[in-house]
């Protein structure tokens, strides 16, 4: 069997890679495993469980109730609510694990599963070698240990979290968010309910579109992998900026008051500089991955602040942070980790900081991103290929090799397998736009070539 977890849980189709067996297998797995981790302490284990708007959600969840509640370990079920939302509950309630039902930014027919620990961190890479080990052990034979009578667990509602969530969020802001127009994009999505209520506590006034899930419709033709839709909205409706999340609204993306794209590398620069003025920015350091825009790196050593570059994935980001101490840290995705307010990335709460920097600066979205360019930057999705031998090929390295001599010190390439989707990335960047286009037009050819 290959590995289940990729850098995000466990995600395929819904009720055919992931199915209602595997996800009541995985959560009495991980009930065992964190048991046998010393997680529980000796007491009886409590698990937060929440869920993103997919209709699949539904069996799903009831799934991994049904797989904790077997193990012995109480439920409390938050219902819709963002990632981090259930990381944060998960953390201040103190419970032992959670468990949120998501495949983010991926079309409706998927789903995942990801579990956070204690505290509402997510698990160490050897913690979910150690659950698939147990749950395919016990999948095709060893029969489980399971509590009988008063051992098994109680399951109930926890309607509290929304309010809960919510009031975390209004309470960390620095200031205010009174005068600001802003359109919030909620992708159909998890923070459908939780974002507009923040933003408007904050005093912000908000315009909502992608706001009215149904089941079937999240991250269909909007949310922060489809911005035209907020683009649009933000000119039309005269708004000083526009907040886009995807759909378990752990990214944030952005949109100036002229329609134009803010990503992420653009966010983390001016909160950066924010938190570096308020003096939160621990080490004058902010982390980002090896995908992050040459740009970002140049402003960043312009401005003095220190970079730091984790492999792709929020969760390495974060293991690097939590390493060293840093506060923020991210990726061009959108993905923002403040880590002194949340132990993953949080959409909501990353728009409202962003937001809070224009009211305290004085100035508008645009010039505050103004402070990194963006270097040209192609980037090239190759799917059914053989994502496992991208490091393995000399078909491929010899393509490299060549690319990277072409583009000398004035670019960069970059090839890696997606972590949760069957595909390579190959991206390129280069003083000018059309080398891009180019150069990762044919190594994408020639990944499919070598790869497929």
């Amino acid at each position: 069997m290959g590995r289940l977890f990729g850098t995000d849980g466990v995600r395929g189709v819904a009720n055919a890679d992931l199915t209602a067996e595997l996800a009541l297998g995985l959560s009495v797995a991980a009930a065992h495993v964190l048991a046998e981790a010393g997680t529980f302490e000796g007491h009886r284990p409590v698990a937060v469980v929440g869920r993103d708007p997919r209709a699949s959600g539904e069996f799903l969840e009831a799934a991994v109730v049904a797989g904790l509640a077997s193990a012995g370990v109480d439920v409390l079920k938050v219902g819709v609510l963002p990632t981090p939302a259930v990381a944060y509950l998960t953390g201040v309630l103190g419970a032992d694990l959670g468990v949120m039902l998501s495949a983010s930014h991926n079309a409706m027919p998927d789903n995942g599963v990801k579990f956070f620990a204690r505290g509402g961190h997510k698990l160490a890479d050897e913690l979910e070698d150690r659950i698939e080990s147990v749950y395919e052990e016990h999948r095709t034979g060893a029969p489980w240990d399971r509590p009988t009578g008063s051992g098994v667990g109680r399951v109930r509602s926890y309607s509290e979290g929304f309010d809960r969530y919510v009031a975390h969020l209004i309470a960390v802001l620095p200031n205010r968010l009174d005068g600001l127009k802003i359109v919030l994009d909620e992708a159909h999505g998890a923070a459908a309910r939780v974002s507009p209520e923040a933003f408007t506590r904050a005093g912000a006034e908000i315009v909502t579109i992608g706001a009215e899930p149904d089941g079937l419709n999240i991250n269909d033709g909007c949310g922060s992998t489809h911005l035209d839709k907020l683009k649009a909205a933000v000119i039309e409706h005269g708004a000083d900026l526009g907040i886009a999340h995807d759909g378990d609204a752990d990214r944030c993306l952005a949109v100036d008051h002229t329609g134009d794209e803010i990503d992420g590398d653009q966010i983390l620069a001016v909160l950066a500089l924010s938190m570096r003025e308020r003096g939160v920015l621990r080490s004058d350091t902010v982390v980002a991955t090896v995908m992050s825009n040459l740009g970002f790196k140049l402003a960043m050593e312009r401005e003095g602040i220190q970079l730091v570059q984790a492999a792709v994935g929020d969760r390495y980001v974060l293991e690097e942070m939590k390493q060293h101490g840093y506060a923020l840290g991210g990726e061009q995705s959108g993905h923002v980790i403040i880590l002194d307010h949340a132990t993953t990335g949080d959409g909501t709460l990353t728009g409202l900081m962003l937001a809070a920097r224009v009211v305290q600066s004085g100035r508008s979205l645009r010039e505050l991103a103004s402070v990194m360019e963006r270097l040209p930057q192609v980037l090239i999705n190759v799917p059914d290929v053989d994502r496992s031998r991208v490091g393995d090929s000399a078909e491929l390295a010899t393509a490299v090799g060549e690319a990277e001599r072409e583009l000398g010190s004035t670019g960069r390439v970059l090839l890696r397998p997606s972590g949760t989707e069957p595909l390579v990335r190959v991206m390129v960047e280069a003083a000018d736009i059309d080398q891009a286009r180019a150069v990762a037009g044919r190594l994408a050819d020639a990944v499919k070539s070598a790869l497929g």
